[in-house]
C-alpha cells in the first residue's frame, strides 16, 4: 500500500536549494519513491492555506517512506534543506485498493 510525504517548503536560500534539488530525486527513487507534486501552480479551494511550494512524493510503502527519511543518503540532503528553506512535511499512509473501492473512490 502506497504512502505519501506531503510538505509545504518556503525556500530561503535559492541558490543553496537547487543542490538538494538535484541530488534528491535520486535518492527518493532508490526507496521506490516518485515526486507527484513539485510546485506548479494551484488555486485555493477552501479555507486559508496558501502553501508556499507544495511538494508530494509516493512511496511503495510506509516503510519506504521510513527507510528513506532516516536512510544515510538522505540525511546530508535534509540537513541542506533545513539550512535553505522552512518546512512543514508530513507522512501518511494510504488506502488500501480494497478500500479504495468500499469507499467508492
Amino acid at each position: 500500500m502506497a504512502a505519501y510525504m506531503i510538505a509545504n517548503v518556503e525556500i530561503n536560500d535559492a541558490e543553496q536549494i537547487k543542490e538538494y534539488m538535484k541530488a534528491t530525486p535520486e535518492v527518493v527513487k532508490k526507496y521506490s519513491g516518485r515526486f507527484l507534486v513539485r510546485g506548479g501552480e494551484f488555486w485555493v479551494a477552501e479555507g486559508d492555506w496558501i502553501p508556499s511550494r507544495l511538494v508530494i512524493l509516493e512511496f511503495a510503502s510506509y516503510e519506504k517512506a521510513k527507510e528513506f527519511w532516516h536512510s544515510e543518503e538522505y540525511r546530508p540532503l535534509k540537513a541542506l534543506r533545513q539550512c535553505s528553506a522552512k518546512t512543514d512535511m508530513i507522512f501518511v499512509d494510504g488506502i488500501s485498493p480494497k478500500m479504495s473501492d468500499t469507499l467508492n473512490l
